[in-house]
């Protein structure tokens, strides 16, 4: 990549991160895309796609073949603590904690280059998606018709990765990421003085041994090589510090890597919240949301990515998968794809995902952007 477009994109990274847009509130990083591209001389551009989601098509030549490229565009409800920085969030309790503006960015670089590049003939669907943190952007889009409206044969995305050497592409040969589902166990029992217990049917105890007993769901429900985690992250209930409540909620989340474990943690979860409460003479209701399935490659597509990797980057083929979670796995539900990781330094001072101190890495950008056009220049060749 030149220098003077690399300097761009940079420049472009960090105005997205200083003006971010939470999940489902996008519209001004949309618009940005769209002025982007315009600059460019892009004129095939649908806006509000499953929200404030944009698809833009890139033609050139007679080819009959079309790949999809997608980059999500939300960011995160956390207050930025990255005061040093004079690209940092401009709005408040809102910042790009997790590279979303890296990986928008990057798709327009993708765009660039694909536009001064005359070797490919075909079709490229350039997917800017939003609401994926949690809000299921990727199903809203599907559901919008993306697919039907602008059809791709194969679809490539990425997520930046903190801990892995910056530039590295990572490419798994199973899954990347896991499936996941938040789940709600409501423990209703009767409201006592706290000094005069045997009046009550106390919810805190039943809460306090479903969250011991929930450990063992992954442990002596599924096989040991499956993987699985089950997290209670939140407790409320209480009213005052001198009563036994009437009610105690837990919440948290579940994640498993392979199809099967779903159900299995689902019924393990039920199985012992239900059991817990009839112990401890209360009920429970228990409610399970499904989230996103389980990220996973397809083979074909999985060694395009790797060979398209290769040409731009280092590329590694032995890097576990991680437990978060990632709607682009719903795209590849439709049609074939693969998603890779790329390196973003190292993972210190708090530039972990999802922290409040997280920075995207500007220099791999020209390694996303080139990776993006070289897979679909590749994909549209009948590689």
């Amino acid at each position: 990549m030149e220098p003077d477009l690399a300097a761009t994109l940079a420049g472009w990274r960090r105005h997205l991160h200083a003006h971010p847009g939470v999940t489902l509130q996008e519209a001004g990083t949309a618009a940005f895309v769209v002025a982007r591209l315009r600059e460019m001389g892009v004129t095939e551009i649908a806006e509000q796609v499953g929200g404030h989601g944009v698809v833009a098509t890139l033609r050139r030549g007679g080819g009959n073949r079309s790949v999809g490229l997608r980059g999500d565009m939300d960011a995160l409800p956390i207050e930025e603590q990255n005061a040093d920085l004079p690209w940092r969030s401009t709005v408040p309790g809102v910042m790009h904690a997790c590279g979303h503006d890296g990986h928008t960015t990057a798709l327009l670089g993708a765009a660039k280059l694909l536009l001064d590049d005359t070797s490919w003939t075909g079709t490229v669907r350039l997917v800017f998606q939003p609401a994926e943190e949690g809000a299921g952007g990727a199903l809203s889009m599907i559901e919008d018709g993306l697919f039907r409206r602008f059809p791709m044969e194969r679809i490539f995305g990425w997520h930046n990765w903190p801990g892995l050497p910056a530039g590295t592409i990572a490419v798994h040969d199973g899954a990347v990421m896991a499936a996941g589902s938040r789940f709600e166990i409501v423990f209703d029992g009767h409201a006592a003085h706290a000094a005069l217990p045997h009046l009550s049917r106390d919810p805190m105890v039943a809460a306090g041994h479903c969250i011991v007993a929930l450990q063992s769901v992954v442990a002596r429900n599924l096989d040991p090589v499956a993987g699985g985690v089950v997290s209670v992250t939140m407790v409320e209930g209480g009213e005052a510090q001198n009563q036994i409540p009437r009610r105690v909620t837990l919440k948290g989340t579940a994640r498993w890597l392979r199809d099967d474990a779903g159900e299995a943690l689902e019924a393990g979860l039920r199985r012992i919240g239900e059991g817990i409460a009839a112990t401890f003479g209360v009920t429970a209701t228990v409610s399970w949301r499904q989230g996103v399935p389980v990220t996973a490659n397809h083979p074909a597509e999985r060694e395009l990515a790797a060979v398209a990797g290769a040409a731009v980057a280092p590329v590694r083929r032995d890097v576990p998968p991680a437990m978060t979670g990632e709607d682009f796995s719903w795209f590849v539900k439709e049609v074939p794809g693969a998603f890779v990781w790329i390196g973003n330094g190292p993972a210190e001072d708090g530039r972990e995902l999802h922290h409040p101190r997280y920075d995207f890495n500007d220099a791999i950008l020209p390694v996303a952007s080139g990776f993006l056009a070289e897979v679909a220049k590749r994909a549209l060749a009948g590689e």
